[in-house]
């Protein structure tokens, strides 16, 4: 099995309603790897980190991939980009941009820091379930992620 089937997903979305959707997506196309949860920016930089509650890299397993909201509060999905990708630690880790903005501004800047891809959330549930489906078969199928840390996952 390859190993991008195994590593976990770093999904940081703060909105309850559109965590829901992603995991029942994710849940309708067989999805297999863990999927962990920050709602926050500054609670995804911690995870990150291995600060606060995650210094146990058993509970804090290195992602292999990060959906990113963009708007977060505090610490917002732009900030977040910006510092994952200036980080050498964590800059080989794809981080899909997964937002209701089709602010070109948002797109540019994005792409700019580092965003390997940007989708727009749509309104509609089946939209979305293709979004999703898309995303794990290229990101999780597909493309061979990097090894990170020297480490695969």
């Amino acid at each position: 099995m390859p190993t991008s089937k195994r590593q976990p997903i770093l999904l940081v979305e703060d909105n309850p309603e559109d965590y829901e959707a992603t995991v029942r997506a994710f849940q309708k196309t067989n999805l297999i790897n863990p999927i962990i949860r920050c709602e926050t920016g500054d609670d995804a930089l911690d995870y990150l980190n291995r600060r606060g509650g995650y210094e146990d890299p058993q509970k804090a397993p290195r992602p292999g991939v990060i959906l990113l909201d963009l708007n977060l509060p505090g610490t917002d999905g732009r900030e977040v980009l910006a510092e994952i990708k200036s980080n050498d630690d964590f800059k080989k880790i794809p981080v899909i941009v997964l937002t209701t903005s089709s602010d070109k501004r948002d797109i540019e800047s994005c792409y700019k820091a580092g965003a390997n891809s940007y989708l727009q959330k749509p309104v509609d549930f089946e939209g979305f379930f293709n979004s999703i489906q898309g995303l794990k078969e290229f990101w999780l199928e597909i493309a061979i992620l990097p090894h990170i840390n020297g480490k695969k996952g």
